[in-house]
């Protein structure tokens, strides 16, 4: 079937795809060659290799997904189905190849281990190999970061069987640069550290974290962003001086440095929690030290009031439930503020405005909270929810009382919500905000 006939497919994507493998291909080759050339010149080239590894089995045979990779990413090139997610696919291949070959000339390191005298065709195709692939460019693997890569643009664009095939074959691959001999095992998760953040950077669906950055003038952000600063270099010097398995550390040493960036400069975009609530995979993955952190954090705070209060006229507050909970609730709808935990909304109408934790929303914010809660409790009972459901969520269904006139000022809302959830934190900052939104002339009577 013809690329150009496929429905919903952009009409002439052949010619920007081919155009796209014409500028990647040599710069692969030629920037790839130059750190192996560069780094042949040096004499203080080290290596980093866990005394485990030496029992790493020799796979001939695996030289021929390891060599497979490099057909997937030409043909990788001819999946998307729009111009914006060729170009971003095509800046995700690009992005891994220079921070990868930077990393080799910053910091190079050598492969060890002797692999045995081989013939035949898996011979062959080592001989090949070693053409071009010197025991260098090590961490973090290009390999990996790649196969991070194409493995989101298949895994986007497959269904069935062909995915399940996929996912094995992607696996064989990744097993594959420590079986044929060409990486040691740090240069695994580091690899895949590169390409996720190769994906996060460039999302296939609308505007990538760094559209829109600015540095804000909320203090409160600023101090937020030092404090995770400062967690991350709590991590990554041990990590570094410690070595071995320290180096683990580097991963919540990274998150905790994205979640700096996203109170210093992104904002909640930086979270990437799509409109089905989820966070989006590299977030997920990338994230994950923090994620598990923040989601535990929510539970040991809540643990001793998990239910979620009724406010008024079935509009309830409360924290962000599982989807369990959630399954088993009454609830129609639910408005979500949380920026920094996925929700499955399962059946029930769902709207998301990621707000920051511990920050104050804008008063914009607090006017779109507020007319999406009056939309959305026309489906049933409706849940305002955040991760602990104490302030942003509290302070959305404020601005919903003062809109929908059931509130005559902030400190009658305040007083609402606090009856019926004593624990909410709304302070001077919140209040200030409130006082920015337009009050209804109308007084609805509060049941």
């Amino acid at each position: 079937m013809p690329l150009t006939a496929t429905p919903g497919r952009e009409p002439g994507l052949f010619k920007p795809a081919l155009l796209w493998l014409l500028l990647l291909a040599p710069l692969f080759f030629a920037t790839y060659g130059f750190a192996t050339w560069v780094t042949t010149q040096r004499d203080d080239v080290a290596s980093l290799v866990f005394d485990w590894e030496t029992q790493m089995p020799f796979w001939a045979w695996s030289i021929v997904p390891y060599w497979s990779i490099d057909l997937l990413y030409g043909l990788s090139l001819l999946l998307p189905t729009s111009r914006l997610e060729l170009r971003r696919h095509a800046l995700r291949l690009i992005t891994a190849q220079l921070v990868a070959v930077s990393c080799f000339l910053i910091w190079p390191l050598r492969f060890t281990f002797a692999r045995p005298e081989l013939d035949g065709v898996f011979g062959w195709l080592f001989d090949v190999l070693a053409g071009f692939d010197k025991p260098f460019n090590q961490a973090p693997s290009l390999h990996i970061a790649l196969l991070v890569v194409l493995w989101s643009c298949y895994q986007r664009h497959l269904r069935g069987l062909w995915r399940g095939l996929m996912h094995g074959w992607f696996i064989l691959i990744g097993v594959s640069v420590l079986t044929t001999y060409q990486h040691h095992f740090v240069d695994l998760p580091t690899g895949a550290l590169l390409g996720w953040l190769c994906v996060w950077l460039w999302p296939l669906e609308g505007a990538g974290p760094l559209h829109g950055a600015h540095l804000p003038k909320d203090r409160k952000r600023w101090q937020l962003a030092l404090y995770y600063s400062l967690g991350a270099a709590a991590f990554t010097i041990p990590a570094f001086t410690l070595r071995g398995a320290w180096l683990w550390l580097i991963w919540p040493a990274v998150a905790l440095l994205l979640v700096a960036l996203n109170y210093a400069l992104l904002d909640a975009r930086g979270f990437q929690k799509r409109v089905d609530g989820r966070l989006s995979p590299a977030v997920r993955w990338l994230l994950a030290p923090y994620l598990a952190a923040a989601w535990l954090n929510s539970r040991l705070w809540t643990r001793h009031h998990p239910q979620p209060d009724r406010v008024t006229d079935d509009v309830w507050l409360g924290r962000l439930p599982g989807r369990r909970e959630l399954q088993h609730s009454p609830f129609r709808a639910v408005l979500d503020l949380c920026s920094e935990l996925s929700l499955n909304p399962v059946s029930v109408s769902y709207r998301s405005l990621p707000v920051l934790d511990l920050t104050v929303p804008t008063a914009a914010q607090c006017q779109a909270a507020a007319e999406a809660i009056e939309s959305l409790r026309q489906q049933g009972p409706l849940l305002v929810c955040c991760a602990l459901g104490y302030s942003r969520s509290a302070i959305a269904v404020a601005a919903w009382l003062l809109h929908s006139g059931r509130a005559a000022s902030v400190d009658d809302a305040i007083l609402l919500i606090q009856r019926a959830r004593p624990g909410i934190v709304l302070g001077p900052a919140h209040r200030q905000v409130l006082q920015q939104l337009p009050m209804s002339t109308e007084h609805v009577c509060v049941h």
